[in-house]
């Protein structure tokens, strides 16, 4: 039985992989802030629930001790994540607007955060027989499509939330490296209609959670340190 852990699963992008993930035969906990939404999701879904603050060492070492005590970790997917310079779909803090706190409670959630579970987990993915890393990015973290004029990429004004999925990307590819044992790779879900926008993305949550599923399955001789979008391989 593959044991997997979602990061901000009690809705969206990480409830849909989580229902997905559980009709695929994998015991799933869902991560969750709040502790009674994560229970209602995990009910509706038959999974499990985990109380899980990515910004929060406390919590994350108590999931840790959960998760252990539930017989270990297979899959990691680090779907948390916030797009503090949009409201209502839109972007209101461009270069213009950008303040380091902007920045920093970006950087908190989607890239300290990445960073704080993937290092309490690591001792658990290590013990698995086929541990696999999903790393929820962006294709807004793509520098080759932000520098080429026509691409929806290049038009976009935000500046924290595709500098901290450049920087999760960049996390991807060195724990890739470091451990080349486990398949760990950065996904693009794509433009997907959840609360980070405002619902103003263009695709729905199964879309989007598509290429999620998929590389949460990965075998030992599947791709690793690798960035992906449902169309096949993206460019850095």
């Amino acid at each position: 039985m593959t044991t997997t852990l979602i990061t901000g699963a009690n809705k969206g992008l990480g409830f849909e992989t989580a229902r997905r993930l559980v009709a695929a035969g994998h015991t799933v906990y869902i991560g969750s802030r709040d502790a009674e939404r994560g229970h209602r999701a995990a009910e509706e879904l038959g999974a499990r629930m985990v109380q899980l603050d990515v910004t929060d060492d406390v919590s994350v070492e108590a999931a840790v001790k959960v998760i252990a005590a539930g017989g270990g970790l297979d899959v990691l997917v680090n779907n948390a994540g916030v797009q503090a310079e949009m409201s209502d779909g839109d972007v209101v803090v461009g270069a213009a607007e950008l303040t380091a706190e902007v920045m920093r409670e970006t950087f908190e959630t989607n890239v300290f955060g990445t960073v704080r579970v993937l290092h309490a987990f690591l001792p658990l993915l290590r013990l698995s027989a086929a541990p696999v890393v999903v790393n929820v990015s962006s294709g807004t973290a793509s520098l080759t499509r932000a520098t080429t004029p026509g691409d929806p990429v290049h038009a976009y004004r935000g500046v924290a939330y595709p500098a901290s999925k450049s920087a999760v990307n960049m996390i991807t590819v060195k724990y890739a490296k470091a451990f080349p044992n486990m398949r760990i790779n950065a996904v693009e879900p794509g433009y997907t209609a959840t609360d980070l926008n405002g619902k103003a993305g263009t695709q729905t949550v199964e879309e989007g959670a598509e290429i999620i599923v998929r590389l949460a399955q990965v075998g030992p001789d599947g791709p690793t340190g690798g960035y992906f979008a449902k169309e096949g391989t993206l460019p850095w």
